[in-house]
């Protein structure tokens, strides 16, 4: 049978972790804020399908079609340009077409950045704070803290950055994957995925950070033989809970990003989404700085000791 009402243990766990999330950084001076769900610009991710509404009321009031967040970096990364310092943010955000075993369409995500630090200084505050949450269920994990590049390397014997991509698909033969369509970063997320991720210790915090550049999403690039995206993963056993970077900070560099993605959506038939134009006029003025967002329902599901997100849910997608 289905369950129909919501676990009182699983509230109270939420309950707990949102007390800790939030004295955790009024003990660090980070101030919270909140910033709006819907907005007229979209997130141009290919891998990550947005939901989108439209505004009845007087055209005077803006862009009558609207897009659910699915963050809150854009609006956050405004405030940074305005001054507001060090911030999080605690709240919804929703993902279309992510619905299963262990993703809702509709789901909590913490994000919160630092001004002045970059992704190596932040990495140690977001496995902090993880300790933290473990603590509170009165348990410990390890940490293991390894570059992309030499993970691939420890673990598989595949050098990431130069290694063919037949040798990338060789070593998925076992899973029958179609390479239809897949390209280089394709094949190395499949790799972590498939042969990586799921044998990661589960009392284990595990952090890769310095991925190939041309994963580099909103991050800084760091300039060398190879060039190295400035980002990090973090996993607590076999989840993947945060994903943070030394932030971009150059409007013309994070344009041509978006319009990259947008050309990426348009080959895959999916719908261009809208550049967030405000973001962009304010991008150069945002201080040097590194962000980072957590998953809180994967952390939940990691401190109930469960596979399965409904668990962690008042009402899964299915009974909301």
């Amino acid at each position: 049978m289905r369950r129909e009402t919501p676990s009182i243990a699983s509230l109270q766990l939420r309950a707990r972790l949102y007390a800790l999330i939030r004295a955790f950084f009024t003990d660090r001076h980070v101030l919270e804020v909140e910033t709006p769900i819907l907005s007229a610009a979209g997130n141009t991710d290919p891998n990550i399908e947005s939901f989108h509404t439209h505004f009845s009321g007087h055209v005077d009031a803006g862009v009558r079609e609207r897009w659910l967040r699915t963050s809150p970096e854009f609006p956050l990364k405004r405030l940074l340009a305005a001054g507001v310092g060090d911030c999080y943010e605690l709240g919804r955000v929703f993902r279309n077409g992510e619905a299963g075993g262990r993703h809702n369409p509709e789901f909590s995500m913490l994000e919160w950045y630092r001004v002045g630090w970059d992704h190596r200084r932040l990495m140690g505050e977001a496995i902090e704070l993880v300790e933290a949450a473990l603590a509170m269920v009165g348990r410990r994990a390890e940490v293991l803290i390894e570059s992309y590049r030499q993970l691939f390397l420890d673990e598989l014997g595949i050098d990431p950055l130069h290694a063919p991509i037949d040798e990338l698909r060789a070593a998925l033969d076992e899973y029958s994957i179609n390479p239809d369509g897949l390209g280089r970063d394709d094949w190395l997320d499949l790799l972590i995925t498939h042969k990586l991720q799921p044998s990661f210790p589960r009392d284990r915090i595990t952090l890769i950070h310095d991925y190939p550049a041309t994963q580099c999403a909103l991050a800084r690039i760091r300039h060398g033989e190879p060039p190295l995206a400035e980002r990090f993963e973090l996993y607590l056993g076999p989840y993947e809970l945060a994903n943070g970077y030394h932030e971009l900070n150059d409007a013309a560099e994070q344009r041509a990003r978006f319009e990259r993605d947008n050309a990426v959506r348009r080959s895959r038939g999916l719908r261009e989404t809208p550049i967030d134009e405000r973001l962009l006029g304010v991008l150069d003025a945002m201080p040097d700085c590194a962000g980072v967002a957590l998953g809180v329902e994967r952390l939940l599901m990691c401190l109930a000791g469960t596979d399965a997100i409904a668990g962690v849910l008042t009402f899964p997608f299915d009974q909301a």
